[in-house]
């Protein structure tokens, strides 16, 4: 191993790095190493994928348990944001610690009973779970988890970018607080990532408070790999009911894809659940069409989870090649062995999401990451918006793969209010505990290091009473607070322990196999037509009351499953965005449509003034390029809102019907020269400031703050107003 930290390695657990013929640790693992063994501060892990973060993580925690067996309790808490990523890991982390004597254990929802029971009756070694089944730990068994986690040294977080600034990231660290407070000490806290962004926020949303010390271990980078990238772009001329049928550009994207990915193994990502059925269908259509067995099968959360695992076992399976039209589900770690080729289908939204899912191929040492992006756009027609005729689409994939390449993340957003994730620790503290004075709660949940600790003790006790108006919670004669009627069935109810809503779902079955379960968002009918696991199928009848949908085959159909949150899209990205239509400079992995597209897009941007002006009149409307994020667009359209202009964020631009330029203009003028506004101000009109599980139990005053901290950037808003004035207002030639 030369000169590196592998002798502070336990004897067992080298011989372990041995057996396994590795010839050197790559420079996190190495780093890691004396850090983590201290166990003495949190650790910040950030290095690309399949570059052996699990492994910089637990070989010095195997060493240090083999090392100092410690005494009984769980030693090693390990979360993970996915079930299926928990078994994978526990394949890995097993056999590292087989020959050590150190016990493994899982711990979800799909875990046997009788393996929970071992756990219970004997608690050591290393725990993997999610946040959900350590919810469920805490209300259900929340007597024993002093016990249980007695002899804990070390938190493990494992894909850490899945938890920062959402519902689940709060929950997280609010549990891992409340963990610490009932052991009465600090525990390390080792988080794992290849997309952090900025590593300084991510380990404020670790632990908020800096209340422990840091050690920050980052990768130089993707180590020299060689990255093969292709942007195709398609186009659908304007309907012509008199010319002849021309095929969509899905369908030409589709035969692209068929022709390029078959006979190897790859993942094909799609940007809704929607376009991954679609797509799915068209490419098995197009395999029966070339008498050649399917090869692609879709992957997605409403799928069952039969279904989804078939289709990983066929990833993994060498003997024949297998891809995977997927969402999200794909994106993070788990091992779907040797992926070939990654195709994006559709504009990604940030470049964090890209780069999780560029990571999956490539993995073999000297093969190249390969991405295959597709976009589709209208024909270049004079009657399109001005908006459309710049291809934002292209543009935006283009933007996103150029900040790839530079390796540059978004960074996550600074943490802010999350009301109903506070209520729901509230409650499952009470039910923890069977109790607990309006105090205590506050010091266990809004106290340093805990996610509310921005929290004052007015707008707590204004939660309390919000809660009692509400019968989630009311108060015993001695100051106790226990829980409510509605607070104790809503408690004991399964869907408490997630802190993000899930809508009522119904199954979907055909020949009494369940194929999966979504949420219904459009009217059923008898003999409807639908697309589900990659099959077209008819509805032959639904049982609103057993929540099923009974499937048929059938001949046609088309997916009505509802969209795939995306991220919302970043300042850099729309930077870049303008700088790619401000140049001329061609990108080599564009395709000639591409090409042609992205230069007929910037004698548009150039023709029509954009090279000069932002503020350009479309017969009674304005446009104004805001060239910004989608949090600071949506901010500015509220300001515009509030001078009483009718505005509205769309992508790139702002739409403000029936006013002028000038109009407009003199009221970025005024926002950017006058006072800056409250962000609760604007918040006040928003129509639905609800944003989370349990809002409606929340007072207006609480919610608007919570939805200003949250969803507006004033500052950032006027930054962009002052930047469109700068350039001027333009008529559209």
């Amino acid at each position: 191993m030369g000169e590196s930290n592998f002798p502070l390695l336990h004897p067992d657990v080298q011989r372990w790095v041995y057996r396994k013929g590795w010839r050197d640790l790559h420079p996190v693992q190495d780093a890691a190493i004396p850090v983590v063994l201290r166990g003495d501060a949190d650790v910040l892990i950030g290095a690309s994928t399949a570059s052996g973060k699990t492994e910089a993580a637990f070989l010095p925690i195997c060493s240090a348990l083999a090392g100092e067996p410690g005494g009984a309790g769980v030693q090693v808490l390990y979360v993970s944001p996915l079930k299926a990523l928990i078994n994978d890991q526990f394949r890995r982390v097993q056999e590292l610690c087989e020959d050590l004597h150190i016990a493994t254990h899982r711990w979800h929802g799909d875990v046997a009973a009788s393996s929970k029971a071992k756990v219970l009756k004997a608690p050591s070694g290393i725990l993997l779970t999610t946040p959900e089944s350590l919810e469920a730990m805490y209300v259900l068994r929340g007597s024993r988890v002093p016990s249980l986690f007695a002899g804990l040294r070390y938190v493990v977080v494992d894909e850490l970018h899945a938890f920062l600034g959402v519902e689940r990231g709060v929950q997280l660290v609010s549990l891992l607080h409340r963990l610490e407070t009932a052991l009465r000490r600090r525990v390390p806290r080792i988080g794992l990532s290849a997309t952090f962004g900025e590593m300084s926020l991510a380990a404020e949303q670790l632990r908020p408070g800096r209340v422990y010390p840091l050690s920050l271990i980052e990768s130089p980078g993707d180590g020299g790999q060689e990255i093969l990238v292709q942007v195709r772009a398609y186009t659908d001329p304007r309907p012509d009911p008199s010319g002849p049928a021309v095929p969509p550009a899905s369908r030409r994207i589709a035969e692209h894809l068929h022709a390029k990915l078959r006979g190897t193994t790859n993942l094909a990502f799609a940007n809704s659940r929607a376009a991954v059925e679609e797509y799915a269908v068209e490419l098995a259509r197009l395999s029966e069409e070339a008498g050649r067995a399917n090869e692609f099968h879709p992957h997605h959360g409403y799928l069952a989870k039969e279904l989804r695992e078939e289709v990983e076992d066929m990833l993994r399976d060498t003997t024949r090649p297998a891809t995977a039209v997927c969402t999200t589900t794909l994106e993070m770690g788990i091992d779907i062995g040797d992926i070939a080729q990654v195709a994006q289908i559709g504009p990604p939204s940030a470049v964090s999401s890209l780069r999780q899912r560029l990571g999956r191929s490539g993995r073999r040492p000297g093969k190249p990451a390969v991405l295959r992006a597709y976009v589709e756009e209208f024909e270049p027609d004079p009657r399109t918006t001005l908006p459309d005729r710049l291809h934002p689409r292209l543009v935006q994939t283009v933007a996103v793969i150029d900040l790839l390449l530079e390796s540059w993340f978004e960074p996550p957003e600074p943490a802010a209010t999350h009301l109903s994730t506070l209520v729901q620790q509230l409650l499952s503290t009470i039910a923890q505990h069977g109790g607990a004075s309006a105090r205590q709660a506050f010091s266990v949940l809004c106290g340093p290091g805990g996610p509310f600790h921005g929290m004052p003790q007015a707008d707590f006790a204004t939660l309390l009473r919000d809660l009692g108006d509400h019968d989630v919670l009311t108060q015993m004669n001695d100051g106790t607070l226990v829980l409510g009627v509605r607070g104790e069935q809503t408690v004991n109810h399964h869907s408490f322990y997630a802190a993000f809503h899930s809508a009522d779902e119904y199954r979907l079955v055909a020949a009494g196999r369940t194929l999966g379960a979504m949420p219904i968002e459009v009217p059923l009918f008898e003999g409807m037509p639908m697309v589900f696991a990659g099959r077209r199928w008819r509805v032959p009848s639904v049982d609103p009351e057993q929540k099923v949908v009974e499937l048929a085959p059938a001949p046609a159909g088309r997916a009505y499953l509802p969209g795939t949150a995306s991220h919302r899209v970043h300042t850099r990205v729309r930077t870049r965005m303008r700088q790619l239509l401000s140049t001329a400079t061609m990108l080599r992995y564009l395709d000639t449509r591409a090409q042609d597209l992205l230069t007929a897009a910037r004698a548009v941007y150039r023709d029509s003034g954009l090279d000069t002006g932002s503020i350009i009149g479309d017969g009674p409307d304005t446009f104004v390029f805001h060239w910004c994020g989608d949090k600071q667009a949506d901010t500015l359209a509220a300001l515009l809102r509030d001078h009483r202009l009718d505005a509205m964020a769309d992508g790139i631009v702002l739409v403000v019907a029936g006013t002028t330029p000038p109009h407009v203009r003199d009221c970025l003028a005024e926002i950017v020269s006058g006072p800056t506004p409250e962000a609760t101000t604007l918040a006040e009109k928003a129509l639905d400031n609800c944003l989370g599980k349990y809002d409606d139990w929340i007072s207006d005053g609480l919610l608007t703050h919570q939805y200003a901290a949250r969803m507006l950037d004033v500052p950032g808003a006027i930054t962009a107003a002052a930047e469109a004035l700068r350039t001027g207002a333009l008529p559209l030639t």
